[in-house]
Parts: C-alpha cells; structure tokens; sequence
C-alpha cells in the first residue's frame, strides 16, 4: 500500500477477522496508530475492511469518502474470492462507480484482496 510517514490514515470496519499485519504494518509506515471510524480528522487513506454482508457496498465506499483528503485513496480490503465473505469483483466495480470512484490497483494482501480506489478526476 502507498502509504508515507506523517499521513493519517483511517480503519473502518476492523474484526477479528481481519488480518492485524495489515493494520500494524500501516503504522509501522505512518509512525502513528490508525484513526478510528469516528474520527474528524482529514485523512490521507481510509482502510475499509469489507465482507459481503457487511451491508450495501455503494453506502459502505461513500461513507469512506467523507473524511478523505482531496487526494486520498480508499483501499478496500475484502476476503480473497472464494472465501467466507468475498465479494465478486464485478460488484466491486460496479459499486466504486455508484460511489463517484475508480480503481486504480488490485493487490493480494494475504487472505484479503485490496482494491484502491481513488475518487473519479484524481490523478492518481
């Protein structure tokens, strides 16, 4: 994940299900713990952690935008396809567009998949 010292970065939707070398590995990078769901503060990358019934996906990534930099990224970590909980990519598609987002990367993070996601007209 491109993630730099200093930035603020948000975790959303943590369980015990998910994968704490993921969550700790981003601190390690930012020199700071994360920030939690109820933060005010703006922030550089939001971790949203995502299981197919978790709910409605579209509502799930627009909430993830509110406390997003103007050149912030979401990374969207949901279990590996074929997992309990995994969501096809299709909806992952499909949902970022409903929400004003694009993919811009996919990568395999142990047993979650990520997919960045950056808002639609950022350059990155």
């Amino acid at each position: 994940m491109d993630v730099t010292k200093g930035q603020i970065v948000q975790e959303v939707g943590w369980d015990d299900d998910c994968d704490s070398e993921i969550s700790e590995s981003l601190e390690d990078a930012i020199g700071d713990l994360l920030v939690g769901e109820d933060t005010d503060e703006i922030c550089d990358v939001v971790l949203l952690w995502w299981r197919a019934d978790d709910g409605d996906l579209v509502d799930g990534l627009v909430d993830a935008i509110r406390p997003l930099a103007e050149d912030g990224c979401i990374w969207l970590l949901t279990p590996a396809l074929g997992d309990k909980g995994s969501v096809e990519p299709g909806i992952i598609s499909e949902s970022a567009q409903l929400a004003g987002l694009v993919q811009t990367s996919a990568e395999r993070l142990g047993d979650w998949q990520g997919s960045r996601l950056v808002p639609r007209g950022t350059k990155k």
